[in-house]
């Protein structure tokens, strides 16, 4: 049809245009568009028939305005955009939030806060309510970032509680399972000097992963050495810097739990420069997954944790929040019985040739 997509005078078609091509009220359209069961078969086939003709294409934003929503959700990160393009983590979680949203009309904007300025300016765009809802990913024990959303009565899922009594609702992997598979695999491979890269300890999910260390040593009644344990912060250069202070401080050492696998690849640099064989002499495990585990030389045995689908879960759960969720500031409890949803999702050893 010549005229398809385009109304009267040439530009974009209307839904008054729509209306008279159907023969009905602009509020009937409108009711047939927005899925009303209020409209009879007959009159939505003639409604949907004229805007195929017609081409028209519903205008969200100013339904979204309309209905006092934006149909858009933040995913916040306070850490530098370096960090952010440089770790698989990331990217991993980006994808399974797109996924969940690919079947919505809901936008998605990615929004860095990792300093003082950045929060301040993230905090007046959340109080002009231009999202509907905040996803937060990477989150400090000390980050005033949730408390903030929260303050300002936006819906927010939060990757990972900030500790056991996180008020907000949370997606997690059972970081704790997963630093005790790994170091029990490593007993199980006959290591006893095995020690571990912390990640930054104010994220809660590294203090867990550090408590499943210790808690597979009890329970194979190896005693725990703090000599053996080196804080990191899931970074690459962090691993190279805690690797040697590793060695230097025991260098009879004969395993390594390291608590990103990032961070493992800068821990095997340092092996290697150090005539360390892999596994031979010292045994290496990461945590995530990556695509950096199975790329490494030898590939590396790490927990997987289900970082897209941590995404997606984080997403239905915002999702299902802004979908009820009155607009304007609501008071968040902080006792355990106003506690939101926390769910942990289960993490699985992949077992390769670096153990």
């Amino acid at each position: 049809m010549a005229g398809h997509g385009r109304g009267r005078g040439g530009g974009r078609p209307t839904l008054e245009e729509v209306a008279a091509r159907a023969g009905v009220g602009r509020g009937t359209v409108s009711r047939v568009i927005n899925g009303s069961p209020s409209v009879s078969e007959t009159t939505r086939a003639a409604v949907e028939a004229a805007v195929a003709e017609l081409g028209y294409v519903p205008n969200t934003a100013a339904r979204a305005l309309a209905a006092n929503r934006s149909d858009a959700i933040a995913l916040v990160v306070p850490e530098p955009e370096t960090r952010f393009f440089a770790e698989p983590y990331f990217s991993d979680m980006l994808r399974g939030v797109g996924s969940a949203l690919s079947d919505t009309e809901m936008q998605l904007l990615l929004i860095f806060a990792g300093n003082d300025r950045e929060r301040q300016r993230l905090a007046q765009y959340l109080a002009a309510h231009r999202v509907d809802g905040v996803l937060l990913v990477s989150v400090h024990a000390d980050d005033p970032l949730p408390d903030m959303v929260a303050e300002l009565g936006i819906p927010a899922v939060i990757s990972g509680p900030r500790s056991a009594d996180e008020p907000l609702a949370s997606v997690d992997s059972d970081n704790h399972g997963g630093g005790r598979s790994a170091t029990a695999h490593l007993i199980q491979r006959g290591r006893r000097r095995i020690a571990h890269i912390t990640g930054r300890l104010d994220v809660y999910g590294a203090q867990r992963r550090a408590e499943g260390y210790r808690t597979a040593l009890a329970e194979a009644g190896i005693e725990e050495d703090e000599g053996l344990i080196e804080p990191g912060d899931f970074s690459e250069e962090g691993g190279r810097r805690a690797m040697a202070a590793l060695l230097k401080r025991r260098p009879d050492l004969d395993a390594v739990f390291a608590a990103s696998d990032v961070t493992a690849a800068g821990a095997r640099q340092v092996l290697r420069e150090a005539g360390r064989r892999i596994p031979e002499d010292v045994a290496l495990v990461g945590y995530d997954d990556s695509v950096i585990a199975r790329h490494m030389d030898p590939p590396l045995t790490s927990v997987r944790q289900p970082i897209s689908g941590m995404g997606r879960v984080m997403t239905h759960l915002l999702l299902e929040e802004t979908s009820t969720a009155p607009r304007g500031p609501r008071p968040v409890s902080l006792s355990p019985r106003g506690r939101r949803p926390q769910t942990v999702l289960p993490t699985q050893l992949v077992v390769r040739q670096s153990s």
